[in-house]
């Protein structure tokens, strides 16, 4: 079965820091490209980043660049984000996404950005 299962999330003040991990089971997570993606309160999914499958791609969305690190480890089977300089606009809840057809997300974390 496949399982992708979030965990890192919590409540930060704004300038504050979390590390996201997605550990993954159920397929060979080296051979597939992943994404984090995230949802907002009363909005859709926004794609926020993403790494090819060995690791030496990486891409993200302008709002977090500079910000947001994208990694993985491919013997652990875990896909990590690294999040600094947080804001308000960041709250959300964070999922990692195998990138395939159809895509395939885990149950979700929830990131708060507040004072």
């Amino acid at each position: 079965e496949v399982q992708l299962v979030e965990s890192g999330g919590g409540l930060v003040q704004p300038g504050g820091s979390l590390r996201l991990s997605c550990a993954a089971s159920g397929f060979p997570f080296r051979r597939y490209a992943m994404n984090w993606v995230r949802q907002a309160p009363g909005n859709g999914l926004e794609w926020v980043s993403g790494i090819s499958s060995a690791g030496g791609v990486t891409s993200y969305t302008d709002s977090v660049k500079g910000r947001f690190t994208i990694s993985r480890d491919n013997v652990k089977n875990t896909l990590y984000l690294q999040m600094n300089s947080l804001k308000p606009e960041d709250t959300a809840v964070y999922y990692c996404e195998r990138v395939d057809r159809p895509a395939v997300r885990g149950q979700g974390t929830q990131v708060t950005v507040s004072s």
